[in-house]
């Protein structure tokens, strides 16, 4: 009786992977053995992982990810001109914590949502903060915000996030209040946050297509400092296998021998 008025206690504290960590313990013949102080000890680690895996599931769900990407199953094999090394560094979260941004550009079925939701599949496992939106959606939300007046509210949320994925950039070219709308964005984030575009248009073709030349500049100077430009080239994966299929065993390809 007093174990389950314990229980209840700690649910009603909101201390419930504690909760769940004393039931399942109590249970369990070999836990009896235990001290009280390593049987404590055991139930606060119960409430760190709940929290941490709740966290988490707060992140994934926060940053809206298109794709259920992840680094580990990108596919090398597809000639794109897709570089381990950079790939490598981008395994470490060394540069979202320099604030480093993350072009990438290429024709349209190369994998570049893909890389990108890899990389904020990433950043959410290791903590930060993700947001991904694709570029069209994320002009017509500002536009939105104006009318509404939340539009400053707006802009603070996007210079917040850690990581902010910019996707189908330069579908069209930008009228002028997307283009002051992306200034406040980029220079809001310079070396506070990271972030990454994706785009069919060649980075060197950025600047005509953003427009107005002065704003250009301003946009470019910012997102083209200390990033890692990825240019992928090559016919559309689509056509062929699936970006996260696995590659066969050893085992596997001599059984269709």
């Amino acid at each position: 009786m007093l174990d389950e008025q314990t229980i209840a206690t700690l649910n009603a504290m909101k201390l419930l992977g504690m909760a769940k960590g004393l039931e399942e313990r109590l249970n369990t013949p070999a836990h009896a053995e235990l001290s009280h102080a390593e049987f404590v000890g055991f139930l606060v680690q119960d409430e760190k992982l709940y929290r941490d895996n709740q966290r988490l599931k707060r992140l994934l769900k926060n940053a809206r990810l298109r794709q259920a990407a992840s680094l580990e199953d990108i596919d090398f094999r597809h000639p794109r001109g897709l570089n381990r090394q950079v790939m490598l560094e981008l395994s470490s979260t060394r540069w979202i914590d320099a604030h480093r941004n993350v072009l990438l550009t290429g024709p349209t079925g190369i994998g570049k949502s893909y890389l990108a939701c890899a990389l904020g599949n990433f950043a959410a496992r290791n903590g930060y903060t993700v947001l991904y939106m694709r570029a069209p959606r994320l002009f017509e939300s500002l536009q939105q915000s104006r009318g509404d007046g939340s539009h400053m509210k707006t802009l603070s949320r996007l210079a917040k996030v850690h990581l902010l994925i910019i996707d189908d950039f330069l579908l069209n070219p930008l009228g002028d209040i997307e283009r002051r709308d992306l200034l406040e964005i980029v220079e809001d984030r310079y070396q506070a946050g990271s972030t990454i575009i994706t785009s069919q248009c060649p980075i060197n073709d950025w600047h005509p297509n953003i427009g107005d030349p002065t704003l250009a500049d301003a946009i470019c100077d910012r997102l083209f400092h200390n990033t890692f430009k990825i240019d992928l080239r090559g016919d559309s994966m689509r056509k062929g296998k699936k970006e996260s299929e696995p590659i066969p065993t050893e085992k596997q390809r001599k059984g269709k021998e």
